[in-house]
């Protein structure tokens, strides 16, 4: 493999894209890409932010915030809310959003997200282009239709996307593995890659399920037209 030098850069790709929403009175979103976790026990993240950005005041007065993952139908809303400025108009009404009352923080999240990640701030960091807000996570909502009856969390059928280098990629729901499956001793890597299979083979199933009801509009006569057709033998 043979490389070029580049010049040192924000070459860490790719990044959660995520719109991040805050404000009591009046709710802003604003969306970021410079996210992560920092810390499991408490669990604590961050958001970085430039001064000038409208909500980089909302937020430092009121100390919360909701980060919003964001997926496939958001992708747009998503681009649109990173450039446009809260100043100038209502984000929430322009994208078709809805505000969803937090559990903990004062400040909504967004319906239409999958998980909802509610912050308190605690501590502020002045790093130079961007502040970055580290907060402790209160609260967490999930769509429950992302919840197995065992209890586990499917993210991979969220539909979730990511950023890199300045474009919005969907991330492939194919499972390549788990925590610690290198070194699974051979029972126990066989029972995995069975469920691995089964977990792979039902997101494929998902992904033609969803993409029969875009061509149906999504409707519920249209899977009724569709159902009509298969027992007429078209």
């Amino acid at each position: 493999m043979t490389k070029t030098a580049f010049k040192p850069g924000t070459m860490l790709n790719p990044v959660p894209a995520v719109m991040v929403s805050c404000g009591k009175d009046k709710p802003n979103i604003v969306t970021v890409a410079w996210t992560g976790i920092v810390n499991s026990e408490p669990p604590m993240t961050y958001i970085s932010l430039r001064k000038e950005r409208y909500s980089h005041g909302i937020i430092s007065r009121e100390k919360e915030f909701v980060i919003n993952l964001t997926t496939k139908d958001l992708a747009f809303a998503t681009d649109w809310c990173g450039v446009r400025s809260g100043r100038d108009c209502d984000k929430w009404k322009e994208q078709n959003l809805t505000p969803q009352q937090s559990r903990t923080v004062g400040c909504p999240g967004i319906e239409e997200s999958p998980v909802n990640i509610e912050c308190r701030v605690t501590q502020v960091l002045e790093l130079g282009s961007h502040d970055m807000f580290l907060a402790e996570i209160v609260a967490v909502t999930v769509d429950e239709g992302l919840i197995d009856a065992d209890g586990s969390l499917r993210l991979d059928r969220a539909g979730l996307i990511a950023y890199n280098h300045g474009h919005y990629y969907p991330l492939d729901n194919r499972e390549l593995g788990r925590f610690g499956f290198s070194v699974m001793k051979p029972r126990t890597r066989k029972r995995y890659e069975a469920q691995k299979r089964g977990r792979n083979r039902d997101a494929h199933r998902g992904a033609d399920k969803r993409k029969r009801q875009s061509k149906s509009g999504g409707t519920r006569n249209g899977e009724e037209k569709e159902k009509q057709n298969r027992r007429k033998g078209r």
